[in-house]
């Protein structure tokens, strides 16, 4: 284990939300679910910004193939709302997010996590047995170092380098997060 995943576990494990959040998520007792994307990467950089901003969503994201329409999603997000209350819960399974994206069908969350357009947002973590797991395809040390880079679906050479581009003039993070070294 890195030290920038024992700081990440401590950090998860420090914040009384985030592992109430991951609590709910488990107790939904769903295929391979994972807390993942913005909630985990604003953590950290608020961390080491010594700030703390506001929690737009809480992505939780899950491989199943039996049923993977939107009415799931909601079914999942409800179940979610009623376990713990006026949370903005989003839920996606994998299985169909390649339908929206354009690319090929995703085969795991692993997979799905991997095709995040950012390096440091592309982290998932989730309970198992009472402890923390990382899921982070790309590992997290562009998290850590606050560097802002594409994965490899969205490098400069693909046809989805613009969804990137756009990503990042839009979410302003650097606006927010002073420090942020953002690659285009």
């Amino acid at each position: 284990m890195t030290n920038y995943e024992k700081q990440l576990i401590e950090m998860i494990e420090q914040d009384t939300y985030i592992v109430s959040i991951l609590e709910t998520v488990e107790k939904l007792k769903v295929n391979d679910a994972w807390v993942c994307a913005g909630l985990i990467r604003n953590k950290v950089w608020d961390s080491l910004h010594n700030t703390i901003t506001s929690i737009n969503d809480i992505d939780v994201i899950y491989f199943d193939t039996a049923d993977i329409s939107w009415e799931m999603e909601k079914q999942l997000e409800a179940e979610l709302k009623a376990l713990f209350p006026n949370q903005p819960w989003s839920v996606k399974i994998q299985a169909r997010m390649h339908l929206k994206s354009g690319f090929d069908p995703f085969t795991s969350t692993y997979i799905g996590v991997a095709h995040f357009p950012e390096t440091p947002t592309a982290i998932a973590v989730r309970l198992c047995n009472n402890d923390i797991e990382i899921m982070a395809p790309y590992g997290i040390k562009d998290l850590f170092e606050m560097k802002v880079k594409p994965t490899p679906f969205y490098q400069k050479n693909s046809e989805f380098h613009s969804i990137y581009v756009e990503r990042i003039k839009d979410k302003e993070w650097d606006k927010i997060w002073r420090n942020l070294s953002i690659e285009f």
